[in-house]
């Protein structure tokens, strides 16, 4: 690939375009050069990977504007002389060229200085969550701009202007949520990681209930002020909250309902239909029909544990989108040393037949690449070594939108809502709103997502929802302003291959030191990508740290022996340029190594 992070990558509009076009063509790459072939010995033999990532398919996008119009509409801000990240079929942008250039990746223009003011605060920073006798932490100040009035006219939005504008978008493949103590934050404090990126809080949590959004009072505060409630279903609530919190002090409370579904364990609570709609949708998030009454528990007690640490919903977002998070690990990995190759195909892996291990990989250059461990992405493997293998997918739609699902005096607002499901056997629909403050859509827009588990193809599982939640007509056809839903100005459906739960052993033929990660899951955290990063780490270093914090530079002691080596290469660099590495000679314009 030419871009970073696989299926977990963000694109500007005209790269998420570039995106679409390669995923929608039919055609396989054959192996037209095999001379890699004539480089194994006879005392190997090769595992061929894939030439092309078959992990999209059923990739759909729609206009609903004016395409026509936007012909010729080149995207504004392009700066001719530094790379484009994201752009499929663009170059990508250096780790270090991304945070001292902001402007590349969102440029703020005269026009715009709300999006200079929100991109640039300090969002809450993992690390830095309030403690006793400290001052808490501000959240970000996202009303900039006063919001416009009910009797003033929306904006009308343009496709050839989402065109013009598409620089201003970073939208991502996999769409995420960082719960404030789930293992990603914990990880990016420890590794310190966190300091490469910037967080926007999740603002509100909304419901979708009898055909109508509405907010989920989620905080003690929240619950009080809440006017949906009355002052019995406030009582009700807060005292199943408390409960929830400390259930496992209560097991006489829940013990026979083990084996109950969580709707069912609801039920026999005293709580309203509303408390049980927002309870099992909005705050448990477990399915209707198969979440048991533990997982329910558990999934609320991890939602309250997380409220109030960097805000008043449990959840934060990456600014630039949920792409940046790859990009900060990498970036870190290049401070020590670490090399990151874009458009660096590999053929095979070299397997030695005495040892049965991996002794090396071939790239498409021919060259060879020894290593004691290989970790590969499950895409990267050809259709032979995954004959066993039973996948799960995903359904994935993406949407530019004109207006908030729900509107209030604040535009800038992130909001989450779970659609239930909305005929049987259907599943349950998880859907993120974003605002321009999070640096991932232009001015006047809103990036929503909305994500579940596949059971037909993506835009079968999702346009039903798309047309309850939105308004997907050309013209606004709805006389009520008031009553009027968000519309669609566009939209894309694909489904992504789900390979998280994947055993190793179900995979023919790979070495035992050949380790494989999974692509993205369905599920609204990270937590599954953590825990499998460290397994893969602990399987290779038992007696090492998982991604200890690094030294601060100052720190660091250099050995004599090191110092001397790099003090006479820096003499003998000034009366000559060295000459480059075989590694670079070979690889030409093929490969791009990104360095810090």
């Amino acid at each position: 690939r030419n871009y970073y992070g696989g299926n977990w990558a963000s694109f500007s509009f005209s790269g998420l375009l570039s995106w679409i076009k390669e995923n929608q063509q039919k055609t396989d790459l054959s192996d037209d050069c095999e001379d890699w072939r004539k480089l194994i010995l006879e005392d190997e033999e090769a595992i061929p990977l894939s030439r092309k990532d078959k992990t999209i398919q059923h990739v759909e996008d729609f206009c609903f504007g004016d395409q026509d119009s936007a012909e010729g509409v080149e995207e504004a801000g392009a700066l001719p002389k530094l790379p484009v990240f994201g752009a499929s079929g663009a170059q990508e942008v250096s780790a270090g060229l991304e945070k001292e250039c902001p402007a590349v990746q969102s440029p703020c223009s005269d026009t715009e200085p709300e999006g200079a003011t929100e991109g640039s605060g300090a969002g809450p920073t993992p690390g830095s969550e309030t403690s006793p006798g400290e001052s808490p932490v501000q959240p970000e100040h996202t009303e900039a701009a006063p919001a416009e009035t009910a009797s003033q006219e929306p904006k009308k939005v343009t496709y050839s202007q989402i065109v013009r504008e598409g620089r201003r978008f970073n939208i991502d493949l996999v769409s995420k949520l960082l719960f404030s103590r789930g293992l990603l934050i914990d990880l990016l404090i420890k590794s310190n990681v966190s300091r490469y990126a910037e967080f926007k809080n999740a603002t509100r949590i909304l419901a979708f209930r009898k055909g109508k959004v509405e907010q989920v009072p989620c905080s003690r505060a929240d619950v009080f002020n809440s006017k949906q409630l009355t002052m019995v279903e406030k009582r009700m609530l807060m005292k199943f909250l408390t409960f929830c919190l400390d259930y496992e002090q209560h097991p006489e409370e829940y013990q026979e309902h083990e084996s109950s579904t969580f709707a069912q364990f609801l039920q026999t609570r005293m709580l309203t239909p509303s408390l049980q709609h927002f309870i099992l949708h909005s705050i448990a998030m477990v399915s209707e029909t198969q979440g048991t009454t533990l997982e329910g528990l558990q999934a609320t007690k991890k939602f309250l544990q997380c409220l109030g640490r960097y805000g008043n919903t449990p959840f934060l977002f990456p600014l630039y989108g949920q792409g940046e998070i790859p990009q900060c690990f990498c970036r870190l990995c290049a401070v020590f040393g670490g090399i990151y190759c874009l458009r660096h195909p590999v053929r095979c892996l070299v397997v030695d037949r005495a040892s049965g291990r991996c002794k090396a990989i071939v790239d498409h250059f021919g060259q060879r690449i020894s290593a004691n461990y290989f970790i590969v992405e499950d895409s990267y493997l050809s259709e032979g070594t995954c004959t066993n293998v039973c996948y799960r997918q995903i359904s994935r739609a993406v949407l530019i939108t004109d207006q908030s699902l729900l509107n209030t005096d604040s535009e800038q607002q992130v909001s989450l809502v779970t659609v239930p499901p909305v005929a049987l056997g259907s599943p349950a629909v998880c859907v993120i709103e974003l605002c321009s403050s999070t640096m991932t859509c232009m001015k006047d827009t809103y990036l929503v997502h909305l994500t579940c588990p596949s059971t037909q193809t993506a835009r079968e599982d999702l346009e039903p929802v798309v047309q309850k939640l939105f308004n997907v007509n050309a013209e606004k056809e709805t006389e009520n302003e008031e009553l009027e839903k968000p519309r669609v100005l566009w939209a894309v459906y694909f489904n992504m291959r789900d390979s998280s739960g994947v055993e190793k052993d179900s995979y023919d033929g790979l070495p035992s030191n050949v380790y494989v990660c999974s692509g993205p899951d369905s599920a609204l955290g990270n937590d599954c990508a953590v825990k499998q990063a460290e397994s893969i780490f602990q399987d290779m270093f038992p007696t090492e740290e998982f991604c200890p914090p690094p030294p601060n530079p100052e720190d660091i002691i250099y050995d004599e022996n090191e110092i001397e080596p790099e003090e006479s290469a820096l003499s003998n660099s000034a009366e000559a340029k060295p000459e480059s590495s075989a590694e670079e000679s070979n690889s030409g314009e093929g490969a791009a190594v990104t360095k810090e």
